[in-house]
């Protein structure tokens, strides 16, 4: 349930960024000044935009590693739980008596 708000968070996040950088291009390019001026705005906002960009890769890729950790941590308990309890049985199973089949009486 957790990661479905996560998702949201980031689609809502990405959609945001889309629309604002959209807004800023349409702005600049309607406002009044020189060709030179324009390209500078671009350029200057096409740079804080690559490092926001960044920024948020960074944090993702830093969640999902620690979500890695998470699932690597959990699956080794899972394996050693899965061996102590093969290792439970087989113990159980070298301790019974010859002959032994598992059935009560009934079975005879």
């Amino acid at each position: 349930m957790g990661d479905n708000k996560d998702n949201h968070f980031w689609d809502s996040l990405l959609t945001f960024m889309a629309g604002a950088a959209a807004g800023f291009v349409v702005g600049i390019l309607f406002a009044p000044a020189s060709g030179k001026e324009t390209r500078k705005k671009i350029k200057d906002q096409a740079i804080k935009t690559g490092e926001v960009a960044k920024e948020g890769y960074e944090k993702i890729a830093k969640e999902a590693e620690k979500g890695m950790k998470v699932v690597r941590e959990k699956a080794a308990e899972g394996v050693e739980a899965i061996k102590e309890f093969i290792e439970k049985k087989k113990g159980e199973y070298s301790h019974k008596p010859e002959g032994y089949s598992g059935e009560g009486e009934e079975g005879k």
